[in-house]
């Protein structure tokens, strides 16, 4: 199948039959071949970048990494490099090409293992003569052909890295080089090869600022034991104020836990209204008063809490996972101890300044500040493989 091509004509033959490779047309008007002697420099790089299979880039609805990937790859655009991306069904990124593996994305199937090896087996065979500097990977089937590849591979951890996840990775050992999305989810598990810490990132002008807040408290995210909003619920009643919770509940467990646990704590006081899209959760973001987010795991990275303060609202959250690195505590929010500590936390948050909120995440979480962390990465890993090729050689000389 041939390549879609825009711009100035060019022929970009496709031997594959699965999908078809669109090739954006992009002139740069600087050099992209070759490595600088020690790596560095400012020269743009080639990346291959490998998203997740199961939604579209930038996904519509749901699929948090997928619209990490897709701002990356837009920023990584910007800055002058040459992005291949490998995902499914159709690409809206500024990516110079795309390759998508399913024509459309088997979202029904989430967290069966075919698919994803399919995916990964698919972008290992165009990443095979592909002129690329690096493998930028952001799947969990895609890693285990780093061994084979003549570049490095970037492997960012989304989830969770004990268990046997953990098992995994560290039995990949230095085949890939990892990147933490949050320095407490790097402290899990200091035996794995981290190269680098690079915080997750929204767009933060697409968010709607508001200092004068409605009269609400917000709870935001999936129904399930490790979001808890059934605390959320006890905590907003403690202190005699409506919640509305907005998220995802369409699972068989998602559906067992509110029944459980969601359901008897409805009322008056309670305002559930489904799973909310792009602009629904602008809207409720930059309305309420607070957002609660009393965690229950050691979640590595919570986008929600920087959307929050993006719209500048304070967030009221425990302290577990990255929770005190991407909060300020009585700054952007108020980080509390235990369940029992929420409703003085709520009354504290009500008091903060928005726009230190906002101001907080312009300055660490909006999109050109991660761009520019994986750059850093990228020229790091680069630099030290270009150092062992050069000490390697030389003592082969000798």
């Amino acid at each position: 199948m041939s390549a879609i091509v825009s711009g100035p004509a060019k022929q970009h033959p496709v031997d594959h039959v699965w999908g078809r490779a669109l090739v954006k047309g992009r002139a740069t008007g600087r050099p992209v071949d070759g490595l600088s002697d020690d790596g560095r420099g400012s020269r743009p790089l080639r990346i291959g970048v490998i998203a997740p299979p199961w939604f579209e880039l930038p996904p519509i609805g749901y699929g948090g990494i997928e619209s990490v990937v897709a701002d990356l790859v837009d920023q990584l655009s910007d800055r002058g490099h040459e992005v291949m991306l490998f995902g499914a069904g159709r690409d809206r990124t500024r990516a110079t090409r795309f390759y998508s593996t399913f024509a459309t994305p088997p979202s029904e199937r989430l967290g069966t293992p075919v698919p994803e090896v399919i995916h990964a087996a698919r972008a290992a065979a165009e990443l095979r003569n592909a002129r690329v500097d690096l493998v930028h990977d952001h799947t969990l089937a895609g890693p285990l052909l780093a061994y084979g590849r003549r570049v490095p591979t970037v492997v960012t951890m989304h989830g969770p890295v004990l268990g046997e996840l953990g098992d995994y990775y560290a039995a990949l050992g230095d085949a890939i080089e990892m990147v933490a999305i949050s320095s407490s989810q790097r402290r899990l598990n200091p035996r794995l090869n981290w190269v680098g810490t690079v915080h997750n990132a929204i767009d933060v002008s697409s968010f709607p600022v508001r200092t004068h807040k409605d009269d609400f408290l917000l709870w935001l995210g999936r129904f399930c034991d490790e979001k808890a909003p059934h605390l959320a619920i006890d905590a907003a009643r403690a202190v005699g104020r409506r919640i509305v919770l907005a998220g995802k509940c369409v699972e068989p467990a998602e559906r067992a836990y509110f029944a459980r646990e969601v359901e008897p704590r409805l009322g008056p006081d309670v305002d559930f209204v489904g799973q909310a899209n792009a602009g629904r959760k602008r809207e409720l973001l930059s309305r309420a008063r607070a957002l609660l987010f009393p965690v229950q795991w050691e979640e590595p990275f919570g986008m929600v809490l920087i959307e929050a303060m993006a719209c500048g609202t304070p967030v009221v959250a425990l302290r577990r996972g990255s929770v005190p690195e991407v909060v300020s505590d009585r700054v952007t929010g108020v980080i509390a101890d235990t369940p029992a500590d929420l409703p003085a936390a709520i009354r504290a948050a009500e008091l903060l300044d928005p726009l230190a909120c906002r101001k907080r995440a312009q300055e660490l979480f909006d999109l050109p500040v991660m761009a520019a962390g994986y750059e850093r990465v990228y020229r790091s890993v680069l630099a030290r493989v270009a150092a062992a090729s050069s000490t390697a050689n030389g003592r082969s000389v000798a």
